[in-house]
């Protein structure tokens, strides 16, 4: 029995240390609130994004342009959110941060904000079937759309420097605000950003 007893001694050793090795090399998840800044890589982000937004946003609702459309139609102009182009060198989700520009502008309350083309596609669709199927008092009849009285489009564009380990990466954000009725460019705003990023050194 003490043989035996011995012999396992190793084999009980091993396991617990591969045990304690696999529990090092395990994931790790930590909860954050979600308006948490974190920057681990340097990359466009969602604190990029939503901070962007909020302050492009509040620059063009403060421009003459909207004080001069309510004195002209004594009403709150209708807006849309066109497309945001990447032209960056890294990949960019840019349909949340159209997202976030579409929430400034609907939470303001000082305008009309209408869906993009491919929800009032859906939208139609619907209207379509209800015409079909829904009892004539709660049917939406077409052609009672709100049109836009303007579009914000814009571009994400970007420099990146680079030395060694070290790099510079410069964002630049430019939104422009365009009259459907003349495409006269009413507003037009530009934000920057710049990120110092230090890469690790490769251990060998």
């Amino acid at each position: 029995m003490k043989g035996i007893f011995k012999s396992a001694l190793p084999a009980m050793a091993v396991l617990m240390m591969l045990a304690f090795v696999l529990q090092g090399c395990a994931t790790r998840v930590e909860r954050m609130a979600t308006d948490a800044e974190a920057d681990l890589s340097g990359n466009w982000n969602d604190t990029d994004s939503r901070l962007v937004s909020e302050e492009m946003i509040k620059d063009v609702l403060a421009r003459p342009w909207i004080g001069d459309f309510r004195q002209a139609k004594g009403n709150r102009p209708t807006v849309i959110v066109g497309e945001v182009r990447n032209l960056s060198h890294e990949h960019i989700n840019t349909n949340t941060f159209v997202n976030d520009l579409a929430r400034e502008l609907i939470n303001s309350g000082q305008v009309n904000f209408v869906a993009s083309s491919a929800e009032r596609e859906e939208i139609r669709d619907e209207r379509v079937d209800q015409a079909q199927n829904a009892t004539q008092e709660s049917r939406n009849a077409a052609g009672r759309e709100l049109g836009a009285d303007f579009m914000l489009q814009g571009t994400i564009n970007t420099i990146l420097d680079v030395e060694g380990r070290r790099q510079v990466r410069f964002y630049q954000i430019d939104l422009t605000l365009v009259s459907l009725a003349d495409n006269r460019k009413v507003w037009i705003g530009q934000k920057k950003i710049k990120k110092f990023v230090t890469r690790a050194a490769i251990r060998s």
